[in-house]
């Protein structure tokens, strides 16, 4: 029994540590662009990755990308790729970095950083003086990013 309860406890921590080991997004670290290391240490969930991209309120990737398993969702954009066969072009570290800050990969891109938190441009305050502070967090949670990532990779050719 005293084996049953420690071994317990000890899952319970690594599970809270887990949780714990979210990275914020100026510790992102970029390799090629890539991101290795997942930003939250749970697994991702596709299924949820899906209503973030078709979501206008949370990614709005089919603002600028099509995918043919989103049909569903009108008005897909055709400035990005077609999304088809994203897990088969790029890794799962390649997605993470790509989703997190695609400009760290493509220079020039248009995309936006979805896992950004400073060093935005806010051209407003000089012209209006109405822009937001530099108080911005990111556009998606570190979980919304795991969750696009492990949807991404679904998409295979």
């Amino acid at each position: 029994m005293k084996i049953s309860v420690m071994a317990l406890v000890a899952s319970v921590g690594m599970a809270a540590s887990a949780v714990a080991a979210e990275i914020a997004p100026t510790a992102v670290t970029y390799t090629d662009g890539a991101v290795e290391q997942s930003l939250t240490g749970v697994a991702g969930n596709p299924e949820e990755g899906a209503k973030i991209i078709g979501s206008k309120k949370l990614g709005n990737c089919v603002a600028c990308h099509q995918v043919t398993a989103l049909a569903d969702v009108p008005w897909q954009g055709g400035i990005g790729p077609v999304l088809d066969g994203a897990g088969d072009r790029w890794s799962e570290a390649e997605l993470r970095g790509i989703v997190a800050n695609a400009k760290m990969m493509f220079e020039g891109t248009m995309m936006p950083a979805f896992y950004k938190d400073t060093g935005f441009i806010r051209p407003g305050k000089a012209f209006t003086g109405e822009a937001a502070d530099d108080t911005l967090g990111p556009l998606l949670s570190a979980q919304q990013v795991e969750d696009v990532v492990a949807y991404l990779a679904t998409l295979k050719d």
